[in-house]
Parts: structure tokens; C-alpha cells; sequence
């Protein structure tokens, strides 16, 4: 038996707010990631500073922000009140500090925790904040956290407006942002959201100008444009005290919402998107006035909702879903769902009657949208006919399931082979408790463009959806993980993306919770009588040929020829995963039009001015 460690009083440590925020940087930003993602911390830490300057702008102060981004250092200059100087210091270093919890000054705003630029400053190599305010002003530097120096109250001898600068460079240290980058595209989306919603407000970003005249209208026009999606209808764009809305039709099947709150991007929705999405559905529905299923209602909306709240309650300190059940924290405060739902009610039912040439094009495609409904329906019945029939040969399931409360449940995967050499050596050497395995006979159905019900009359995406449990929702989601394991070789490749098309065009959400992976399995084999090593790139191959003398090397050409002893090593506790990472901004349509649609030639071209040669490949 393990010998106890002893445990005294001087196990107990209190860390300062720095070192806590550097020692769990993920309770503060989220994930920290390295840039090539939009929600990587290094972009929370832009949103944070830049989140304060919109708060000056919401109060009246400022109407413009500079923001520049260059060789990994960030910029920012509000013109607003600027921090007051005596409180500079601590405004940016101690926790728990600042004016957001005065709602006389800061009424509706998004950074209410007094923590956002506090951890801006721990995460950064260098930090600097100064603050301008009637002729004098204050500079602090810091150095990862630390106060490094402090011009105290001087006057400003430049005149400058009044208002704040924040400079730093994240901290690229060994546990932080290691080899991060910024990306321009992530960074503009950002600025353009930040003018959608503060009307009458300039963001210089690296010579580029964003403002918006409408808003919404705006955001979903540029959308559209940008994914060359057309409106059944002209968007329908309405505005009252503390909320905005737009929305109209397409031709898309499923729902699509931008919503926000006090300026912040909720890019996993909340309160606010719930009822937003359940006032649209109901008001419709009581416009005609007829036994409508709200599902064909809402089939093919594209919304978006801006609402402000005071004292908003978000469920994390990214503030990526709003969890406030009220539109203020005072007793009597009337619910942010009976806000949303009396507005859309009043206007939106208001804005029907007074256009009937957009209600006919509403009701044809709610018509449409049903008739669809039904034909699915059919083929749907059809299949889970033949599925039972067929008693989903193609699965060797597991035990344990993740739609159970079993505490092996997070463990349980699937892994999505193709053919039987391959499956049958993983179904040999895997776990069964927890570990599945699904055979795809050759490669699947491309699903870009096809309608649910070519899905439901394709026997394997049919038996595959059914394994996985994915109809409609991730609610009965049956394993964590779904592994793709095919062949590193062209046609492994191919089927990849087959399969993760399939994903995106009919449960992005799988991949967009990261329940997709990639199993990777070793290229080469290099041994000699007492040493194995497997080797998953030629870098590896390389320092095994090094370390092992007298070497045999193994090159594996596809999963079939991997012997199920040695694939037991390659899923058990040492198994390699490559997650599929899709951001929440990303546009999938433009995605798989350009590697799934009909562009042919324009693939060439890329695959030509993109082409690696493997020269190792090639002795």
C-alpha cells in the first residue's frame, strides 16, 4: 500500500490574485490555445480591455476606439472618461476592483466582475495601462503581473483627450500562449460584432474603419452576402428600449441565431436566445392563426437579438451564454423571458399585419417546410423499419453509453472504420465495457446538398446517425467520443471528410462540442530484438533510428496490417486523438461548398499552389 503523505498547515497556501490567474489561467479566459482559433485566450484577453472601452461608449463617453494589433502586441485607446488616476493601479492589478459594481456609472455594462483587465495583465509579458484625464496623467507598467514601474499624477504635458491606453504583449512563457499569433480575420469579426451593436461608434483596427448605421439589419445583411444566402424575404429589422431584433427565411433548413448582451457576443445563446427563439415560433404561429407545428415555423429563420440588461449574469467569465433570469437584479424586476416574449408579441405581430406580401412569402415557406416535414417522416418510418430488421449489423457496440449516469461514461467512444480488416482488429483488441466500432463498407454518401431524407434512404449514414443517436439533437448522444480511424493514405483521407461533411451538414453541434476525433495511428515500426518503438510522423522515425541499433523498420501501409496486440497499445491509455475543431464563427457552408460542391477547378488550383512534396517519400 501507497505510503500517505502527511498533511499539515503548511500544505495550505494563499496565492495572490496574480498567481492564481497564472496558475489557472482557464478560470479566467477559457482554453489557451495558440490564436488559431477565435475563442483562444489570446483573443479574450483583446475582448476584455476592449470590452471596457465599450462601456465608456454605452455611458455616453467616447466615440471612437483605436486599435491596433502588430508583431504579437495589442493596442488599445478608448476617448472616454479615462480610469481615475488615483485608482489606476489598482484598477488594473487587484482583483475585485473597479466601477462596474456601481450601477449609477455603469448601468447596463458587460464587464461587471472586476476581474477582465486584471487578468489581461497577469497573462502578459508586458502590460501597460494609461489613463487621461483634464490635463494629467498616469502611467503603470508591469512586467508578467508584476509592477515593474509608475509615473504617478504628472501633468499631460501632450494634451491629449481624455480617456484610457492599454498596451500588452501575452506572455508566450512555457504553460501560456506558447508560439501564439494573432489572426487578422478572427480580430475583425470581433471590431465588425463590436459595431453591429453600438450604433454610432468608430473601432480603427490596423488602419480599417468598422461602424454600423443599423445594427442588425447590418449583421445579418453582410452575413447573407458573405455566404451568398438570399432572404425569402427583406429582413425584418425592429427596435425598442433595451432590445433589438431582426430576422426573416431562407432557403436553409434548421435555425440560425446571432444573439448578444450588452454588447457581448453570447455565441452559446442563454435566456435571452431561448425565449427569443420560443416568442418567434408562438407569434407566427397566432399570426395565421392555424395548427402549425412550430418546428416548420421557425424551419429556415435566421435571427439575431441584442439585448442589454442591468447587471447581467453570465454562466463563466468569458461571458459566452447569458444565465440571467431577470432584466435586473432589483425585486419586482420583470423576467427576461416575458420581456422578449411581450416585445416580439407586440412588434413583430404589429410588423405582419402591416406587410402581407412578407406574410405570403412566410407562409409558402412554412408550407413547404412542412410538406417536407412529412415526406422525411415517411422515408424516416421506413427506415427505422429496415434498421430493426437489420439489427445495425454494422455496430459492435459497448456496454457503457454516455447518455447513462455511469461514471465511465465520459470514457465511451466510437470508433468509425473502414471495412473489415480494420474493424475487425480494433473490435479484437478494444475495450468492450466502453469502446464501440462501426464498419463503413468502401467510402459514404457525400451529404453536402443532400436533402434528410437521402440521409434516411442511405443504409449506412442511416445505421451510423441511429449508432450514434444523433436525430434531432446531441441529447441522447450515446458515446463522448467518435473517432474517425481510417488509412492515412488518399483514400482515408477522402473518407474523413465524407464523414466529418456529413457531420456539419446535419449535427454541427457534434463537432462544435468537440465530441469529434481523428484517431491517429503510427506510420512506421522500428524495432530490433529487445526494443519497440512506433513512430507517428518521420521526425519520430528519425530519433528511433537513432536510439535503437541494428534497426528493423516497418512501414504500415493501412490499419488492416496492424495485428490487434499491437492495436491494443494504440486505443488504450496512450491513445493519439487529433480533435476536429470547428469555431463557432465559422461559416460551414462556405466550408463545404469549397471542398464538397462542384468547384472542381477551383480546388485544382489550390491543391496545386498548396502542394507539399514529401522527399523522404521519395528516396
Amino acid at each position: 500500500m501507497a505510503e500517505i503523505a502527511e498533511y499539515t498547515e503548511e500544505n495550505i497556501k494563499t496565492l495572490e490574485g496574480v498567481e492564481h490567474i497564472r496558475l489557472r489561467p482557464g478560470m479566467y479566459i477559457g482554453k489557451l490555445g495558440d490564436g488559431s482559433h477565435s475563442d483562444d485566450g489570446i483573443y479574450v484577453l483583446i475582448k476584455e480591455v476592449i470590452d471596457n472601452s465599450i462601456d465608456e461608449f454605452r455611458m455616453g463617453a467616447g466615440k471612437v476606439i483605436d486599435v491596433t494589433v502588430k508583431d504579437g502586441k495589442v493596442r488599445v485607446r478608448d476617448y472616454g472618461r479615462g480610469i481615475p488616476l488615483g485608482k489606476l493601479l489598482d484598477c488594473v492589478s487587484i482583483l475585485n476592483t473597479g466601477a462596474k459594481y456601481d450601477s449609477k456609472v455603469f448601468k447596463k455594462s458587460v464587464g461587471l466582475n472586476g476581474v477582465g483587465t486584471k487578468a489581461v495583465n497577469a497573462l502578459s509579458w508586458k502590460f501597460s495601462a494609461q489613463s487621461f484625464r483634464n490635463g494629467e496623467t498616469r502611467r503603470i507598467e508591469f512586467k508578467q503581473g508584476v509592477l515593474a514601474s509608475d509615473t504617478n499624477v504628472i501633468q499631460d504635458e501632450s494634451k491629449s483627450q481624455n480617456g484610457t491606453l492599454i498596451e500588452f504583449e501575452p506572455d508566450s512563457s512555457k504553460g501560456l500562449f506558447e508560439n501564439y499569433a494573432f489572426h487578422d480575420d478572427f480580430i475583425e469579426t470581433m471590431m465588425r460584432n463590436y459595431s453591429y451593436l453600438n450604433t454610432g461608434l468608430t473601432i480603427n483596427y490596423n488602419g480599417q474603419k468598422f461602424n454600423s448605421k443599423n445594427g442588425l439589419l447590418d449583421l445579418l445583411t453582410e452575413t447573407f452576402a458573405k455566404d451568398q444566402i438570399e432572404p425569402l424575404y427583406p429582413i425584418i429589422h425592429l427596435k425598442g428600449d433595451d432590445i433589438e431584433i431582426a430576422l426573416t427565411h431562407t432557403e436553409q433548413n434548421g435555425e440560425d441565431y446571432f444573439s448578444f448582451v450588452n454588447g457581448q457576443h453570447t455565441i452559446q445563446g442563454g435566456t435571452h436566445q431561448a425565449a427569443y427563439r420560443e416568442a418567434i415560433g408562438r407569434t407566427i404561429k397566432e399570426f395565421f392563426n392555424k395548427n402549425q407545428e412550430l418546428a416548420d415555423i421557425r424551419n429556415g429563420v435566421v435571427g439575431a437579438i441584442a439585448l442589454n440588461v442591468e447587471e447581467p449574469v453570465f454562466e463563466s467569465q468569458t461571458k459566452v451564454k447569458l444565465g440571467s433570469r431577470d432584466m435586473a437584479p432589483t425585486e419586482g424586476s420583470i423576467s427576461v423571458n416575458k420581456f422578449v416574449n411581450d416585445f416580439v408579441k407586440q412588434e413583430l405581430d404589429d410588423y405582419l399585419h402591416k406587410h402581407p406580401e412578407i406574410t405570403e412569402v412566410m407562409a409558402k415557406k412554412i408550407q413547404d417546410s412542412e410538406k417536407e416535414r412529412k415526406a422525411i417522416d415517411v422515408v424516416r418510418n421506413k427506415a427505422m423499419t429496415k434498421r430493426a430488421s437489420l439489427h445495425n449489423r454494422k455496430l459492435r457496440d459497448c456496454r457503457i453509453h454516455y447518455n447513462t449516469n455511469h461514471e465511465l461514461r465520459d470514457e465511451t467512444c466510437i470508433f468509425i472504420t473502414e471495412g473489415d480488416s480494420a474493424s475487425g482488429s480494433i473490435t479484437k483488441s478494444r475495450n468492450a465495457a466502453t469502446q464501440a466500432v462501426f464498419s463503413l463498407r468502401g467510402k459514404p454518401l457525400n451529404a453536402y446538398k443532400k436533402k434528410q431524407k437521402d440521409i434516411y434512404e442511405n443504409e449506412e449514414l442511416n445505421l451510423l446517425q441511429a449508432a450514434l443517436d444523433i436525430e434531432g439533437s446531441l441529447e441522447n448522444l450515446r458515446y463522448n467520443k467518435v473517432i474517425i480511424a481510417t488509412d492515412a493514405d488518399v483514400d482515408g483521407m477522402h473518407i474523413r471528410m465524407l464523414l466529418v461533411s456529413f457531420f456539419l451538414m446535419y449535427c454541427p453541434n457534434l463537432i462544435r462540442e468537440g465530441h469529434v476525433y481523428i484517431l491517429q495511428t503510427p506510420l512506421f515500426r522500428v524495432r530490433n530484438k529487445k526494443i519497440t518503438k512506433y513512430c507517428y510522423s518521420d521526425e519520430e522515425r528519425l530519433a528511433a533510428l537513432k536510439a535503437i541499433s541494428d534497426p528493423e523498420i516497418t512501414r504500415f501501409k493501412g490499419l488492416g496490417e496492424i495485428s490487434p496486440d499491437e492495436f491494443s497499445v494504440f486505443i488504450g491509455k496512450d491513445i493519439r486523438l487529433e480533435p476536429v475543431v470547428i469555431d463557432h464563427d465559422t461559416q460551414i457552408n462556405d466550408i463545404l461548398s469549397f471542398y464538397m460542391g462542384d468547384n472542381t477547378p477551383e480546388r485544382q488550383n489550390f491543391i496545386i499552389e498548396n502542394l507539399r512534396i514529401d522527399t523522404d517519400e521519395l528516396r
